[in-house]
């Protein structure tokens, strides 16, 4: 593990920050970040994404969705702002989180396709996620023909699928599988579970410590997505922003886990602690 790293966490301290919030600044200074979720039964999973982007210091969250789900998200959360699959084009996003809840669909299979081989300047990163790591399954090289730099986010069930192996064989080897993946896919791998793992394509491997039982719950996926992509918009270097999400999302949980005990412990009691965890933080 990178010494630096290792070194940081015992003394409660990330190498990492946000950009400082100067009194001139206006929402656009803070990253726009694009959240492409949601299907019938699964709104939930694009909400939750949204608002943690939002409590993660965006200056603006968008939130692209099956049209007949608009107007269901406008209620949900006012300060995100919502649209169609169809407007993906005219937003000018500096990262995108693609995935949560998004259903697998001929449809759903075409835009993540179209997405991740599109020239678009502004982005600078995609986080895949949930339904947008199935879909990919079958077509792996896709993370190669990424225009941008590529954040996965997969629990181990998902990572089994993408290499083809069973969940025991990536549990036994979290380190190697998340290494190794990295460097072949030229990704950023955060491999999902205790000790989070986040690796990188030149061999760089964090390994996270905040976090507790009462994460294991719906949803709490979602919120590590909307975060990262929040950092990633604001500007961090992926990887940083991936160390930076897996630690103060776990921190978050810590804290709402002390207020409210770990069982029943809900994925939006950890949106609502996203602050104060980056207060500790920085």
């Amino acid at each position: 593990m990178n010494t630096r790293w290792h070194q940081s966490m015992w003394k409660n301290k990330l190498p990492i920050a946000l950009p400082k919030r100067l009194p001139e600044s206006h929402k656009g200074d803070y990253g726009r970040v694009l959240i492409i979720a949601g299907s019938s039964g699964m709104t939930g999973a694009a909400i939750l994404a949204g608002r943690a982007a939002l409590r993660s210091g965006a200056g603006l969250t968008y939130l692209a969705v099956p049209k007949k789900l608009i107007d269901l998200v406008d209620l949900a959360t006012p300060e995100i702002i919502t649209r169609s699959f169809d407007d993906i084009s005219a937003i000018k996003a500096n990262s995108w989180v693609i995935g949560p809840g998004l259903g697998v669909t001929s449809k759903t299979q075409a835009l993540i396709t179209k997405l991740l081989t599109a020239q678009n300047p502004l982005v600078s990163t995609i986080l895949i996620d949930a339904d947008g790591l199935n879909i990919i399954v079958k077509k792996i090289s896709l993370l190669k023909q990424a225009k941008a730099k590529v954040i996965i986010t997969p629990h181990p069930g998902e990572l089994a699928r993408l290499i083809n192996k069973s969940v025991s064989y990536v549990q036994s080897n979290r380190r190697k599988v998340a290494k190794e993946f990295a460097h072949d896919h030229k990704c950023i791998v955060v491999l999902k579970g205790t000790g989070t793992i986040v690796a990188d394509p030149c061999g760089e491997v964090y390994i996270n410590q905040t976090g507790n039982p009462g994460l294991a719950t719906a949803g709490t996926g979602d919120v590590l997505s909307g975060m990262i992509g929040a950092f990633c918009a604001q500007g961090l270097v992926p990887f940083e922003a991936a160390i930076l999400g897996v630690y103060s999302h776990g921190l978050a949980g810590d804290l709402a886990a002390r207020e409210k005990g770990e069982i029943g412990l809900i994925a939006s009691d950890v949106v609502e602690k996203i602050p104060y965890a980056l207060r500790k933080v920085s």
